[in-house]
């Protein structure tokens, strides 16, 4: 039996775990040194942007495509597998253009044409549509920030989910099927016996050895391939959001998509609440990244310029997270590490790792059952 140690367990390690734990004949183990979900993917506001994307083919469309694929079997398959409810907005997302926009219309309506050979649905919407279907959006001033609505794009196969619920549901359904789950363990060292082969890895909790270990940790992904003299370097990047209840709906009550313009997003939360993020914040000189106030009041001054009436809502609450994102290279990051036939890697997911996650288990599952499951050597 092939024995598979996951280091990390935020939406991509969970999704990993449970991935393989669909594989006959195989062993798995997931450490981490928190319990899970509560990283970046705890940060994470869940918007599954896929046929909205500008990205159309080789691996980044490729993945996209697959996850949101996945994700329509995924959620009502873990749901009945562990009879917890992973809220999963199937409305949409709404992407809000503005008078910056009206030289890429038709980049967009290219990009229609595109996604409709592709299979996918994309329509782009007037203000008067616009108006009809979703009140709660200001055309006439919904940009006084900068400039005015002037439409928007539909995509109603993307989606939006909640990140800690699935990446909880991911963990109970791998434990329903046999996944060894260690929470509260850190790893201290990777000794290499031989060149290209990890044997085992030093933890806390003792030695743990394996035939494949893949590394699926986020920020902490650089210090775990330094022990393996193979640095790859993440880097965090700091994201802020904000929980807001305005106590109802926003607009029609029936149609509550994910809305999203000049890079921000409102995502209804259920019960009149609503989810608005997310800054991006670089580190200064040293990797700290105190959270900068007045770029998430920008964000929440940007978000009622789109919707009005957000002006009125409470903040329930504020969060932040740090997103991992690979340093001179393009995220994510996921194959062998250099100099290693049995070491994966599937991290570096910056801003992606919700919608890439289940793309990124198929992509691990293949590479361990493309070697015949045996270990790497």
């Amino acid at each position: 039996m092939s024995h598979v140690v996951i280091i990390g367990c935020g939406v991509v390690g969970a999704a990993i775990a449970y991935e393989l734990s669909l594989v006959k004949g195989l062993k798995i183990t997931v450490c981490d040194r928190q319990l899970p979900a509560q990283a970046s993917t705890g940060a994470a506001l869940g918007v599954l942007m896929g046929a909205i994307s500008q990205k159309i083919k080789g691996k980044a469309w490729q993945m996209r495509q697959t996850s949101i694929q996945r994700y329509e079997t995924l959620i009502p398959e873990l749901e009945a597998l562990t009879g917890r409810k992973i809220p999963f907005n199937r409305q949409g997302i709404l992407m809000l253009l503005s008078d910056s926009s009206l030289e890429g219309m038709s980049a967009w309506e290219k990009l229609v044409k595109i996604r409709h050979s592709q299979g996918w649905n994309l329509e782009i919407w007037d203000t008067a549509k616009l108006q009809n279907i979703c009140p709660q959006v200001d055309v006439y001033d919904g940009l006084r920030l900068q400039e005015k609505v002037t439409g928007a794009v539909y995509s109603p196969q993307d989606r939006q989910l909640d990140p800690t619920a699935l990446t909880l549901a991911l963990v109970e359904a791998a434990q329903q099927n046999g996944v060894t789950f260690k929470f509260g363990v850190t790893v201290l060292d990777a000794p290499t016996s031989t060149p290209e082969f990890c044997h085992c890895l030093e933890t806390t909790e003792g030695k743990i050895t394996a035939d494949w270990f893949v590394i699926a940790a986020g920020l902490g992904s650089t210090p775990l391939t330094a022990k393996l003299n193979q640095i790859i370097d993440i880097r965090p990047v700091l994201g802020q959001a904000l929980q807001m209840r305005v106590g109802h709906p926003l607009g029609n009550p029936d149609f509550q998509p994910a809305i999203t313009g000049n890079d921000v997003h409102i995502v209804p939360v259920g019960d009149g609440d609503y989810w608005v993020g997310a800054t991006v914040e670089f580190p200064s000189n040293s990797d700290e990244i105190p959270p900068n106030q007045e770029l998430l009041e920008s964000i929440r001054e940007q978000a009622i310029a789109f919707c009005p009436e957000l002006a009125t809502a409470t903040i329930l609450r504020t969060w932040s997270g740090l997103r991992p994102r690979p340093e001179g290279r393009p995220a994510p990051v996921i194959g062998k590490l250099p100099g290693f036939s049995n070491v994966l890697l599937a991290t570096g997911h910056y801003r992606n790792g919700v919608l890439l996650a289940p793309a990124t288990a198929y992509a691990i599952r293949e590479m361990i059952i493309s070697q015949g499951m045996g270990s790497g050597e």
